[in-house]
């Protein structure tokens, strides 16, 4: 994906003028784009090269002084949800076309209301006093007052199921009326992802990593239509559908066959029901 990289440049003074006198960095603390990140010890290596989009050339970082080597140094940072947030920051709610049950998202998913009938941590969404989306310096509750508190509620519904297809709905709500979340991204673990045939009202690509099975997908908004999730509220939501072709080998018997085994909103785990909650699917 082109909007998974991004580059930055440092300048430091009094480092030194050549490869004796240079330090290598230490401490480094990435802020952005969130909390959550820890960076290890940087080392050196060899410039990296870089392979332009036809595969015809070869570029690496030189440097002007050919009396100077250039040095090049790499810093790994990982991402830990349980760093960034000590709960989680988003739930599933599973749905099926053929039955009434929903199996709702997890009640405190995201944490507890203090009081569930005056609650000063949480909005109410049939309150006088609800946020209106750009309103400024308006100091309000952070997210809409539900049983799970979570500010992004994940909706997998079963929409249809023929014979040799199924098709499924995903709604991704945002309940937190103090961001937009842009360029939004949902991870989604599912055996049947071999035979996804055709995606509806999002981009897509297959996560193999190094595993030859292709059993989870990157889903993301498509752009000036729907990659941004405004503030809570009527247009705070994105839908998507995905048609599967049927795969015996890979669906099991079981009822819960055509839900997902895990989901993920901008890098983040999010709450799942219970297995012994899922909707049963004939």
């Amino acid at each position: 994906m082109a909007n998974s990289a991004s580059s930055f440049q440092i300048s430091v003074g009094s480092a030194g003028t050549n490869n004796r006198t240079v330090r290598i960095p230490k401490n480094i603390t990435l802020n952005t784009p969130g909390p959550g990140y820890t960076c290890g010890p940087s080392r050196i290596v060899r410039p990296t090269r870089f392979i332009s989009a036809d595969k015809r050339r070869v570029t690496a970082a030189i440097c002007k002084n050919h009396n100077t080597e250039l040095l090049t140094w790499n810093t790994t940072c990982t991402y830990s949800q349980f760093l960034a947030y000590k709960i989680p920051t988003c739930c599933v709610s599973l749905s099926s076309f053929n039955s009434k049950a929903i199996a709702s998202c997890p009640t405190c998913s995201c944490g507890c209301r203090k009081n569930n009938n005056v609650s000063t941590d949480c909005v109410n969404p049939k309150s006088p006093n609800v946020p209106v989306p750009g309103q400024k310096n308006i100091i309000t509750p952070l997210v809409q007052c539900t049983s799970h508190m979570c500010p992004i509620k994940i909706q997998w519904h079963l929409k249809l199921n023929y014979k040799d297809y199924w098709r499924v709905r995903i709604t991704v709500r945002n309940l937190n009326y103090h961001m937009n979340y842009k360029q939004w991204n949902l991870v989604v673990q599912h055996p049947n992802f071999d035979n996804l045939t055709q995606v509806f009202g999002s981009k897509y690509k297959a996560l193999t990593l190094q595993s030859t099975t292709n059993d989870a997908a990157m889903l993301w908004g498509i752009k000036d239509y729907n990659d941004v999730l405004v503030q809570a509220g009527r247009d705070g939501k994105a839908q998507l559908e995905l048609l599967f072709r049927k795969d015996k080998a890979a669906l099991t018997s079981n009822k819960g066959w055509a839900f997902p085994q895990r989901i993920y909103f901008n890098g983040d785990n999010c709450v799942l029901p219970p297995p012994d909650a899922y909707p049963m699917v004939a």
